[in-house]
């Protein structure tokens, strides 16, 4: 069978592909919920919650033409083998195959030329006499009527359509302390919803499904503290005590251009607005206007609030005016204004404005070096500029900080061999950076999140060929190695030396040892900004 029309695509194979059960066809279950990849070593797959286990098929990795690999679904050599999930804690197969359950969370059963895998607690055998067919048929249902743009290049349709297939999988339904849909970056090892990456999947939900994508930014204030904090990372009965990037503003702003919701708006302005003055009250530690990161100094982790965790910025292990939370505090307090006028609080138009004003003066007056024509974090400490050329220094080009001839001067970075001008950019740190440069996340490698940013900042100031050309390459990037790997991935190598499972991952290139330590696979904010380019290239 051929489950709608899908024929040509979802055909890439490549270990690491991450298969669960998706919110939007019922209800997940965040603890027990079975998640599966796709196995390096064969043609199957490895159980990786809620226990461990191996699902093998005595067949070769099948050729393109009989591959149909979605991230809720499979069918492999002309029907040879296939299978769905049924619900959250079963997927149902058909065809030889050979399980192998490592403990006592999992469960199977097999009759016939059927196999029902499922999570033990929840296992109920009678689901093995379903019909596969239309479940099939029905999960690439989702993804097959998503309006595409027309008229695409091969490796861009089939990357978007990989695209399509992991933002699926990426939901979770309502659930616990969460009663919103949420997303994940990654159904494992992850697995948890974080602040900065549900706006950027957000972003690109909004091309698709705009309920969705809405659902994706009120979830995030569904374990917002009373006194306005909104954490980093959340989970049905928790919530961590650190924050960060706030850009949710900006999510809002991008889905009111695509649908307006004025009432949305006027909904979420006194929690975004309690949330951006808790930023403004408890990290500028010397008062002086800046906000400052918390800074946590473990070498794997020196700063998981500003989301570039181990930054060779932050090597210094003190507190940093930094570049990058500025810039994301002024344009949240310039969207504010807008916002502001929006939900009829005319009173606090003056207010936001003055904010991104200040803000914006400040960044000039103590992050701006014209002898470097750059922007680097200030060091409380040591009372000067840290003269580390990370990719934070373009992001004030997102909020209208520098002046014409200032970001002219960033723009000259871009293409600069001893600085950004690498073969694939923007490398999260400069190539001048020898003693601190390392293939590991934020010391080197590219980041899609802050390529969507700065080409963002590109195109606000008018530097519309440098944002397209910036644009392509980076989907280019990601199609190629989607192609070659069949997954998007956490971060890529700026030097193009080795691919992203190759790339360090806190201190080291170690799976075996830790899923922590190799760039993780089927990443969220990657499908779901390369869509939001794609897209926006196409004209949709």
């Amino acid at each position: 069978m051929s489950p709608v029309n899908l024929n040509g695509v979802l055909n890439v194979w490549g270990g690491g592909q991450l298969l669960a059960f998706s919110g939007c066809d019922g209800k997940t279950n965040y603890q027990n919920g079975l998640v599966l990849r796709t196995s390096f070593s064969a043609c199957g797959f490895d159980i990786k919650l809620p226990g461990a286990g191996k699902i093998t098929f005595p067949i070769p990795v099948p050729a393109p033409a009989e591959i149909l690999l979605g991230g809720d679904f499979f069918r492999f050599g002309s029907d040879a083998v296939k299978g769905a999930f049924l619900d959250a804690h079963h997927l149902l197969l058909e065809g030889d195959c050979r399980v192998e359950l490592e403990d006592d969370k999992l469960a199977s059963l097999r009759n016939g030329n059927k196999t029902l895998v499922g999570t033990k607690t929840f296992f109920t055998p009678s689901l093995i006499t379903q019909d596969l067919d239309p479940i099939l048929k029905a999960r690439a249902a989702w993804i097959a009527g998503m309006p595409l743009p027309f008229n695409l290049p091969e490796a861009r349709r089939k990357t978007l359509y990989k695209a399509l297939s992991q933002m699926k999988t990426q939901v979770y339904s309502p659930e616990g302390v969460i009663p919103h849909y949420w997303t994940t970056p990654d159904r494992w090892p992850h697995r948890q919803m974080w602040l900065w990456d549900s706006v950027f999947h957000a972003i690109g939900l909004r091309h698709l499904d705009i309920g969705l994508a809405r659902q994706a930014i009120l979830a995030l204030f569904d374990t917002q503290k009373p006194d306005g904090m909104i954490a980093h990372m959340m989970n049905p009965s928790s919530a961590s005590n650190l924050t960060q990037p706030p850009v949710i503003a900006l999510g809002v702003q991008l889905l009111h251009e695509t649908a307006p919701s004025p009432e949305l708006i006027a909904e979420l302005y006194p929690k975004l607005k309690k949330y951006l003055e808790w930023d403004l009250a408890n990290r500028d530690t010397d008062g002086a206007g800046l906000c400052e990161w918390m800074v946590e100094g473990d070498v794997n982790c020196r700063c998981g609030e500003s989301g570039l965790d181990n930054s060779s910025r932050f090597d210094c292990a003190t507190r940093l005016d930094a570049t990058d939370f500025n810039a994301y505090l002024a344009q949240e307090c310039e969207i504010m204004a807008g916002f502001a006028k929006i939900s009829g609080n005319d009173s606090d138009v003056a207010l936001w404005q003055g904010r991104h004003e200040k803000l914006c003066r400040l960044i000039n007056e103590r992050l701006w070096s014209e002898e470097q024509g750059f922007y680097f974090d200030y060091n409380l400490r040591d009372r000067a500029l840290s003269g580390i050329y990370a990719v934070s220094g373009f992001l004030p080009l997102i909020c209208g900080a520098p002046s014409k001839a200032q970001a002219a001067k960033l723009v000259a970075h871009l293409t600069n061999p001893d600085t950004f001008g690498t073969p694939f950019r923007v490398p999260s740190v400069a190539k001048c950076h020898h003693d601190v440069y390392s293939k590991d996340m934020w010391r080197g490698p590219v980041w899609i999140s802050t390529n969507w940013l700065i080409i963002r900042g590109l195109k606000r100031y008018g530097f519309l060929a440098e944002a397209a050309a910036l644009a392509a390459e980076t989907m280019d990037e990601v199609e190629k190695m989607y192609m070659k790997h069949g997954t998007f991935f956490e971060f890529y190598d700026d030097r193009q030396e080795v691919d992203p499972p190759q790339l360090l991952r806190k201190g080291k290139c170690a799976p075996e040892i830790s899923p922590y330590h190799q760039a993780f696979f089927d990443y969220g904010w990657t499908a779901t900004l390369y869509l939001d380019l794609a897209w926006s290239d196409a004209g949709a």
